[in-house]
């Protein structure tokens, strides 16, 4: 019996670790402030010190093509 104790031990924060990501995954109010904050920056900082090249510029298209930010 002690066996079974110790591989259940063993086995359940196994199982606890594989469920927390699941848990991080929903975008609440401050991860959708934290964007609009990110957003606001970037827009500053181009219109202050737009895209130097050709390829800069593309890249910075491409990150608001697929929302992901710098």
């Amino acid at each position: 019996m002690p066996k079974i104790r110790a591989n259940s031990l063993l086995i359940l924060p196994l199982m606890l670790a594989g469920l927390l990501p699941l848990a991080g995954c929903q975008e609440g109010p401050a991860e959708r402030a934290g964007a609009k904050v990110d957003n606001a920056a970037r827009e500053v900082r181009d219109t202050v010190n737009p895209p130097s090249g050709p390829a800069e510029a593309a890249g910075r298209k491409i990150d608001d093509a697929t929302h992901k930010n710098p």
